[in-house]
């Protein structure tokens, strides 16, 4: 159960760089119209670029940035485990993304062996906080230098790739694996479309803080179901 201990559970919530599409710079406008041509849309969507962005621009490192990490470790007293659970929010992506670097020096001298986990974070998080810390001249911690390293050599769990057991085709959430598992999710008012409302219209980072936090202890409930680890009730202990 020790290995339990070294490992990092991570999500991020991501909006568009800017509000609506007339605020990008012209460069980045023409950027993004090219972009928004590869993009699939459903047959009843209109093509029309600076709507596109608002409905898809959050979830590309290039055209939106960090608003909240939040991140947990188990920790045991006993027969007990407790989960810390902390969530970083900054309107600022340069001190947001430094303040989450300065802690992974911090948690990765404690354990040398430390390991992210979350879902889809290969595909997703690890790459996008990588890339926007490159963007903001922030030097990437060890724990998330992976530029050349085969597939095999990137230790991260994945909680989706684990679900996949070998079979790419398929996309399965977060809260679909929970639902399946028998893993009660918090209840929200609010799921991932809805992020970039709340940041650019309601300025509401603390609900974003919260939101994301459930995803980080739903999916620390996941990976230990899906690794058959019995006996394990997660108490959450928020950390402000």
């Amino acid at each position: 159960m020790e290995h339990l201990k070294e490992i990092l559970f991570i999500d991020i919530e991501t909006v568009p760089v800017q509000p609506d599409f007339n605020q990008l710079s012209p460069a980045m406008q023409a950027e993004w119209i090219k972009k928004s041509k590869t993009l699939k849309v459903s047959q009843d969507t209109a093509f029309e670029p600076s709507l596109l962005f608002s409905d898809k621009a959050g979830i590309y490192s290039e055209f939106a940035k960090v608003v909240c990490i939040g991140f947990g470790s188990l920790t045991q007293q006993g027969d007990n485990w407790k989960m810390r659970l902390k969530s970083l929010v900054n309107d600022n992506e340069h001190t947001l993304l430094s303040d989450f670097a300065d802690m992974l020096v911090k948690f990765s001298a404690l354990h040398r062996d430390m390991k992210f986990c979350g879902h889809n974070i290969k595909e997703f998080d690890i790459p996008f906080l990588c890339r926007r810390m490159v963007i903001n001249n922030i030097t990437l911690p060890v724990s998330m230098q992976m530029m050349g390293k085969k597939p095999w050599e990137v230790s991260h769990l994945d909680t989706m790739e684990m679900w996949r057991f070998g079979d790419f085709k398929n996309y399965t959430s977060l809260s679909l694996l929970a639902v399946i598992l028998g893993i009660p999710s918090p209840k929200s008012d609010m799921d991932g479309s809805m992020v970039g409302s709340a940041y650019w219209h309601d300025n509401d980072l603390a609900r974003i803080g919260s939101y994301c936090l459930q995803d980080v202890l739903t999916s620390a409930k996941v990976y230990l179901k899906l690794k058959g680890v019995q006996g394990i009730e997660i108490e959450p202990v928020y950390v402000v």
